[in-house]
């Protein structure tokens, strides 16, 4: 590959999901593998499938790792779980799949990676401002930029709103479970996306998840005043993501190491996503 190549990984609770991400394009440098989520799946199983899917690609030997979990992440340990074995609380996802590749690697929340993605590559490109990604599938999955830099850990999904657990009534899980007009479903969206509005007064609201692909079904129902797009990226969202943090992660510490940082290290002329503002450490944990 003579692309500039980082590789993503999507973690999930059925299946996981990974391929070589092109970093000037945000595409896929070759077809996407998937391999079923082993069960149990305590890190030691996922650590093997990680591995596997890494070595089923001829990847460049610098090609840095980026892991999308589905929990929250502080700086690259898993603080609790709810998709996958309770073993993984504790975890250094980092270090854990450093011990597995060999390579430098990060880990982030699934729903951050996905707005990582679009707002390097999709939806929110060169997108100033507040900006919100609101993934719609099993619950609601958020990521928050403030001028390009993340805020990590939002899950705004779980605020509550009329006495319930906001993606209990507004998930697209919801929809299919009570059998939900698109009619009744948009009303429980505008409920919770004018809450949220009214708390954080976004420039931008990106929605996604497998049912944006519908998006003309339900987002011209919404009546807010930042504007409401569809996600460009859908379901590679995650992968890209965490590929384009890995990379950034991976210049900064060829920077401390003293080498020269390579490209994709800034997003709107602002520092790497996830990092501090004198570029000295990224936020969501890494390990060279």
């Amino acid at each position: 590959m003579s692309k500039k190549i980082a590789f993503g990984i999507d973690i999930g609770g059925s299946g996981i999901k990974g391929a070589p991400v092109d970093l000037a394009t945000g595409e896929f440098a070759e077809e996407r593998t998937r391999i079923p989520t082993p069960d149990p799946s305590t890190p030691e199983a996922v650590a093997a499938v990680l591995l596997e899917l890494v070595d089923t690609y001829d990847l460049p030997a610098d090609a840095p790792i980026g892991v999308a979990f589905p929990g929250p992440i502080h700086h690259g340990t898993v603080r609790f779980i709810a998709n996958l074995d309770a073993s993984w609380a504790g975890v250094d996802i980092p270090a854990l799949v450093h011990r597995a590749t060999g390579r430098h690697a990060i880990a982030v929340n699934d729903a951050d990676a996905a707005g990582i993605g679009e707002l390097r590559y999709g939806a929110a490109r060169e997108t100033d401002g507040v900006v919100l990604v609101s993934t719609l599938g099993t619950g609601i999955g958020s990521a928050l930029f403030v001028d390009g830099a993340l805020l990590p850990n939002t899950e705004l999904g779980h605020l509550e709103i009329d006495g319930y657990d906001a993606e209990k009534r507004a998930a697209e899980s919801a929809r299919e479970r009570e059998n939900l007009s698109w009619d009744e479903w948009a009303e429980r969206l505008q409920r919770y996306f004018a809450v949220v509005e009214d708390l954080l007064s976004p420039d931008l609201i990106v929605v996604g998840g497998g049912v944006s692909k519908k998006h003309d079904k339900f987002l011209p129902k919404l009546h807010l005043r930042a504007p409401v797009v569809a996600a460009q990226l859908r379901n590679a969202a995650g992968i890209v993501g965490a590929a384009a943090l890995a990379a950034d992660s991976a210049a900064l510490a060829a920077l401390a190491a003293g080498g020269t940082p390579t490209e994709g290290t800034a997003v709107n002329g602002s520092p790497a996503l996830g990092t501090a503002v004198d570029g000295t450490a990224p936020t969501v944990g890494t390990v060279d």
